[in-house]
């Protein structure tokens, strides 16, 4: 399962959604494209605004700057990764800590 975490400044993307085997997978696909896409619209406003770590398990999102974009294309992505959950609850979860 896709553990989304999310908290004030930071926001965790973990695991693998098991709904195909890799390289198959529409959820993981659609969930990597989402949070991927979010990164580097934002990078490309601003490339101080976040920083980012990619782990063995994930990809974890650091807000440095909190502006109105990067507010607006955070919480796009937050929106974009519920409805997906919507439609993949078994594959795709959404904690926030906010």
């Amino acid at each position: 399962m896709i553990k989304v975490k999310v908290q004030s400044n930071r926001i965790e993307v973990s695991g693998h959604a098991m709904f195909a085997d890799y390289g198959q997978d529409i959820v993981c696909a659609a969930a990597s494209s989402i949070v991927i896409t979010t990164v580097n619209g934002i990078l490309s406003i601003d490339s101080k605004a976040l920083s980012y770590e990619k782990t063995n398990d994930g990809l974890v999102i650091n807000v440095l700057k909190d502006s109105l974009n990067v507010k607006k294309l955070i919480s796009n992505m937050i929106s974009l990764l519920k409805e997906l959950s919507m439609q993949y609850k078994d594959n795709i979860q959404i904690y926030e800590e906010v």
